[in-house]
């Protein structure tokens, strides 16, 4: 899989899933499992992000989701 960058648009900590924005300007969705980190995972507006793209029914999905900057 090719690695993609993008920046946290909107997550909800109480419901475990949020939208990213890919260089290519498309939503992306994201759920807390994917979250690369150590501890609580969530994510908030305005981090960039490195991860991998998966085809998820209608939508674009994000995995394996690491943040690059807070």
């Amino acid at each position: 899989m090719q690695r993609h960058t993008g920046t946290v648009s909107y997550f909800d900590e109480r419901k475990g899933f949020g939208f990213l924005t890919d260089e290519a300007g498309r939503d992306v969705f994201v759920h807390y499992a994917e979250i690369q980190r150590d501890g609580f995972q969530t994510l908030a507006p305005g981090e960039r992000v490195l991860f991998d793209l998966a085809e998820g029914g209608d939508a674009l999905r994000a995995v394996n989701v690491a943040v690059l900057e807070r």
